[in-house]
């Protein structure tokens, strides 16, 4: 049976069971919260818990690194709706510990798309267009740095309202550790 069988078969299941009930909730943020954060697998479940969220409390948006690239991009734009239509007052940003953007071997990552059959044609192309491959590719040397840079953009940003209070957090993915590198109450880089 191949995975997307297996999680239409749970679905069927779960919608049998009424498995939703226990996850009913709003869309407005509970706490008020939105958090920006990276895709790692080992933070879907150990992340909310570490700061006692439950389904409902928060807005959560993913991506590799908890990186912002483009002001104006996709992230930014949830963010964004997220203070004005849903009601969140502060942002969390929470990069960890060992995370896989850290130190980026674009050159691995790009042959690993070309063996996956990405034509280097289509890389010429796009650099050919403008599009800068190797830095949408990059990722970062330090973690810490990263999630400043990120809360340093959002504070910054001209569409943020400066109520708004933005955090940076930094979790250790194998104990839920969370260590605070900026206090977006104080103002404050640590």
């Amino acid at each position: 049976m191949n995975k997307l069988q297996e999680i239409l078969n749970h679905n069927q299941s779960f919608l049998e069971n009424k498995g939703y009930d226990v996850y009913k909730t709003s869309k407005d943020p509970n706490k008020k919260l939105v958090i920006l954060t990276c895709m790692d697998t080992r933070l879907t479940e150990l992340l909310p818990k570490a700061l006692n969220l439950k389904n409902g409390d928060a807005k959560f948006i993913k991506n590799a690194g908890a990186i912002i690239m483009d002001p104006f991009g996709s992230a930014v734009r949830s963010i964004v709706v997220a203070i004005y239509e849903f009601k969140a007052d502060e942002v969390l940003v929470i990069g960890h510990h060992g995370c896989g953007m850290s130190n980026l071997d674009v050159d691995k990552t790009l042959e690993q798309a070309m063996a996956r059959g990405i034509s280097p044609d289509v890389i010429n192309t796009l650099c050919n267009a403008g599009i800068n491959i190797r830095k949408w590719l990059q990722g970062f040397n330090s973690v810490e740095e990263s999630i400043k840079e990120t809360v340093e953009l959002l504070k910054n940003h001209p569409f943020i309202s400066k109520d708004v209070s933005i955090h940076g957090l930094i979790m250790d993915p194998e104990t839920g550790k969370i260590d605070v590198l900026v206090n977006g109450y104080e103002d404050t880089t640590l």
